[in-house]
């Protein structure tokens, strides 16, 4: 997301003053929003500015006139950006009182007319942020300088849905803590490495509380699934990519014990590998990376002392060392539950089956002409404990999860091939009730080949998926999501200009366990798109997107140096 010392991209963001006759129409597939319909909504301005250089922060304070603070239905926030210029592509997060509640990034777009983007995002699980008059910060790092003249036009929007019988509150913890830097200028994201802890402390009434963890892979670490083993790394070129290999495990610990870890979904940003893959069609979560969940209820009877106990995130390899490169951002909150009585839970752990490091294995060979290899991890964790809160409720908490990883990589003459899947079942039970599930399946592949013998043009193709049977705690319906993306690009750097083309596809299918659905099939061609068919009872309410196509030329002009993962061949 940031420049590297790979070779560097931009992308195109708003030139203060310019007017954008007819911008491109940037988006991400994702399902319409599926909060009430024909409900009463208060609707206000969060922030408007312009990013050139430093986060916005802003005071925030809740509507009135939506019933008691707190009560409402849903909160939905609406980001639409607006850009033209040339800029680095960034990340941006937002938190309200140092909690990150939605981590983003700006896509590629071109000079000329610009571009635009909307994405909007159900934030009622996070109700207890928005009931209260706090700080509101958005951190979208820019620059603006000689050669980087582009500035980012945002504007966000909460929208407030009205409780009634029909529609009752929303639910959600009582309490959400930050495990953040607790900046107050900033969006508070931790860079590990190091290990990022704080210690934190918790009420005495404890029912159960969960993890929330955002992490994402920047700089040297932003095409980590792309980094070879270091056994292997003397036999390539010294700028073809980075050491340390391409499994990462982040991993949640409370007071030096493993609480639950995290095999990350591949997110690729709009100018990685070539920025012709990615428009207008950005890659699955490049505009609401994923967030992911641990159950720590087991910990509660250690947690309710009152005393402070140490959260720790960090970020691991399949390497002897472990080591990985700079750097992740991580953050994330815990969402507490409160029993009604007053006294302080008790109870006990009467299982921690959690090795601190995944099983792992590296095997493969090198040649002059060729290497070969492949990374496999696993896991398996099991945590349990009884936990006995003031008002007299027993519940036995079970947190399990089993996952599993592989990547293969081939670097031969002048092209490289990746296939990696990560995926696994994760399951809390309380009292045989599940309480929190995910079950996915992450699985991406990537051709590469330089054309010419200056490893100035290459093309390249990717198939990326998701797959997610998800339901968060505490009290988040559950989800189903399906997404592929296929995508080829050609793209070629020269003097007089660089420029490419791109094809793109993406099969979307989302369900839910209030019978919503929406599917979506839509395709691409140098911007164009070229056919957009959706269905599903969320396409009918006419809350599907509305898009617009422009460029139908068949050669794309203008771009700067896309970000690639170093130099990825073998020469002869």
């Amino acid at each position: 997301m940031f420049p590297t010392t790979w070779t560097w991209h931009l992308s195109f963001c708003l030139l203060a003053g310019l007017v954008i006759a007819s911008p491109l129409v940037d988006f991400q597939v994702a399902q319409p929003l599926t909060l009430p319909q024909g409900v009463k909504t208060c609707t206000i301005q969060v922030l408007q500015h312009t990013f050139a250089f430093s986060p916005e922060v802003v005071a925030y304070a809740p509507p009135t006139d939506c019933g008691e603070p707190g009560s409402w239905a849903g909160v939905s926030l609406n980001f639409t950006v607006t850009s033209n210029g040339t800029q680095y592509d960034r990340l941006g997060i937002f938190t309200i009182d140092n909690v990150e509640i939605w981590r983003t990034s700006t896509p590629e777009p071109t000079r000329g007319d610009g571009i635009i983007w909307t994405y909007l995002k159900d934030v009622s699980r996070y109700t207890p942020l928005f009931a209260k008059a706090g700080t509101f910060v958005l951190q979208l790092d820019n620059i603006v300088q000689t050669g980087l003249d582009g500035e980012c036009a945002t504007t966000l929007y909460a929208t407030f849905y009205t409780s009634s019988p029909q529609h009752p509150p929303a639910q959600h913890a009582d309490l959400i803590i930050p495990v953040t830097t607790l900046a107050n200028n900033s969006g508070d994201v931790a860079s590990v490495p190091p290990a990022f802890s704080l210690n934190v402390t918790f009420p005495h009434n404890i029912d159960s509380i969960y993890a929330e963890i955002i992490p994402s892979g920047n700089s040297q670490e932003e095409f980590w699934s792309m980094n070879v083993p270091n056994k292997f790394y003397g036999d390539l070129p010294s700028d073809a990519t980075y050491g340390d290999g391409p499994f990462r495990e982040v991993r949640l610990f409370i007071d030096g014990l493993l609480a639950g870890v995290v095999f990350p979904y591949l997110v690729v940003f709009t100018g990685g590998i070539a920025p012709t893959l990615w428009r207008p069609i950005a890659a699955y979560a490049a505009l609401d990376l994923p967030t992911y969940y641990v159950d720590v209820t087991p910990f509660a009877p250690l947690l309710s002392d009152g005393q402070p106990h140490n959260i720790t995130l960090d970020v691991v390899s399949a390497e002897e060392d472990h080591a990985v490169n700079q750097n992740w951002y991580v953050t994330a909150n815990l969402q507490v539950v409160l029993d009604s009585s007053q006294k302080a839970t008790t109870g006990k752990m009467t299982l921690h089956s959690a090795p601190d490091y995944a099983f792992t294995s590296t095997t493969g060979s090198a040649t002059s002409s060729a290497v070969h290899f492949s990374v496999k991890a696993s896991r398996n964790i099991r945590i349990e404990s009884d936990v006995v809160t003031g008002s007299g409720k027993v519940t036995h908490v079970v947190w399990t999860q089993s996952l599993s990883y592989t990547n293969s990589q081939s670097y031969r003459q002048n092209a490289s091939t990746l296939y990696q899947i990560a995926q696994g079942a994760m399951t809390s039970t309380h009292n045989g009730v599940q309480t929190l599930v995910d079950d996915f399946s992450f699985p991406f592949t990537m051709d590469f080949t330089y054309i010419n013998p200056n490893w100035t043009a290459w093309v390249t193709s990717v198939d990326h998926s998701y797959t997610r049977d998800l339901m968060p705690a505490p009290y988040v319906m559950r989800t189903r999501i399906h997404e592929r993306q296929t995508a080829d690009a050609f793209f070629q750097l020269a003097s007089t200009g660089n420029f490419g083309n791109g094809t793109s596809s993406s099969t979307f299918a989302y369900s839910d366990a209030r019978d919503n659905t929406y599917t979506r099939s839509v395709s691409s061609v140098n911007s164009t798109i070229t056919s957009d068919h959706q269905g599903g009872t969320l396409a009918k309410s006419g809350q599907g997107p509305q898009l617009t196509s422009l460029s139908k030329d068949t050669l794309q002009m203008g771009f700067a140096t896309p970000r690639l993962p170093g130099r990825s061949v073998i020469q002869s």
